[in-house]
């Protein structure tokens, strides 16, 4: 009997054994991917250099090819500027943002787990207040905005490592945060697995965020911030991509039947919940809060938070017009809505005419 239990207590150890060693990353606290194992036991910095490819909204940069960490120099600065809100009959509306690299939302950065991010970070001397930079793909005091605080005029660098796998917010953090952020100061930061991302024909980013304005929608000429409103969270303005009709149109997204497309979608704030949907489709994959472990199957609306994230894919079967909403569905007089556009043969069987 007692030999028995030592047969049996030693193939369970085996059969531990060889889940630990073929089970995948899950983003679990024992399941660190070698790289970053190897990063947080030497301290060593990656010897391969590269510069980041950075991509404005909704173009994404392509995938890491890479199998290796590398250090990768970031090159982001501040700049405030008046730009577009929305189209106007006789005048746009326009605002002035605070940006990050002169884009509302902020660049788009592609990495992978284990790299090191090298953030040489330049406030424009144009600048009326400090800024800094919160990755929350970064692990540390303040996602590193206490290391990249810097004055109008002046610049600063920085090294975080990144240990997480994942799709994260950026923002600035300088106080009043609330300010920085109702003003434009967010984008999306993704982290690669060590195996990377399956394939899939095309990538797109989308940013949700809300405007405060003391003149009311549709204003024509150049509106101004109202903190009060933000203090009530009572938006004048719910877009995508830092402005109305900015993916409307000639700016739609564009996809073809057969496509299986990835959305990276991220909510700036800085106060509304997005109830996220393309009318038209099913989500065969979700990663929310932004993972890239397993994946929710067939879902149709997904809840991202404010300075959160997720990643949707699927395919698309039918040729035709998909229009993407906050399921807030109010939120469509504030601006919030974009297009998808599918070009291709119609399949009748998946989408037909009426019966009579």
């Amino acid at each position: 009997m007692r030999k028995l239990s030592w047969i049996l207590m030693a193939a369970v150890a085996l059969g531990i054994i060889a889940y630990g060693c073929t089970r995948h990353y899950d983003g679990g606290p024992s399941a660190i991917p070698p790289d970053v194992a190897k990063l947080l036991a030497t301290g060593q910095m990656p010897t391969r250099v590269e510069e980041a490819q950075l991509t404005f909204a909704p173009n994404v940069p392509p995938p890491i090819e890479r199998r290796e960490p590398a250090l990768v120099k970031v090159n982001l600065w501040t700049e405030e500027v008046e730009g577009v809100l929305a189209a106007g009959i006789e005048k746009d509306t326009t605002y002035k943002f605070w940006t990050f690299n002169g884009g509302v939302p902020g660049p788009f950065i592609r990495v992978r787990v284990g790299d090191v991010l090298e953030v040489h970070f330049e406030n424009k001397a144009g600048s009326l207040m400090p800024h800094n930079v919160d990755f929350h793909a970064a692990t540390g005091t303040g996602g590193g905005a206490a290391i990249t605080t810097v004055n109008p005029g002046k610049t600063r660098t920085a090294r975080l490592a990144m240990l997480s796998p994942g799709l994260f917010i950026y923002h600035c953090a300088v106080p009043p945060v609330p300010d920085h952020v109702a003003n434009g100061m967010y984008g999306l930061i993704l982290v690669e697995p060590s195996e990377g991302l399956r394939p899939v024909d095309k990538e797109f980013y989308v940013l949700q965020s809300e405007f405060y304005t003391k003149e009311t929608f549709g204003y024509e000429g150049l509106t101004t911030y109202d903190p009060r409103a933000g203090a009530n969270e009572d938006p004048t303005y719910i877009v995508f991509n830092g402005r109305v009709n900015s993916l409307m149109g000639e700016n739609a997204l564009k996809a073809e039947v057969g496509d299986e497309v990835r959305i990276f979608f991220g909510v700036g704030g800085p106060n509304k919940v997005s109830s996220f949907h393309v009318i038209g489709e099913i989500f065969d994959r979700v990663y929310n809060e932004g993972t890239t472990g397993e994946p929710l199957r067939n879902v149709q609306t997904t809840l991202v938070p404010p300075g959160g994230s997720a990643v949707v894919e699927f395919k698309i079967d039918t040729a035709g017009s998909y229009t993407l909403v906050d399921h807030a569905i109010f939120r469509l007089a504030k601006g919030c809505v974009g297009q998808l556009v599918v070009e291709g043969e119609p399949n009748p069987a998946i989408f037909g005419k009426d019966v009579k």
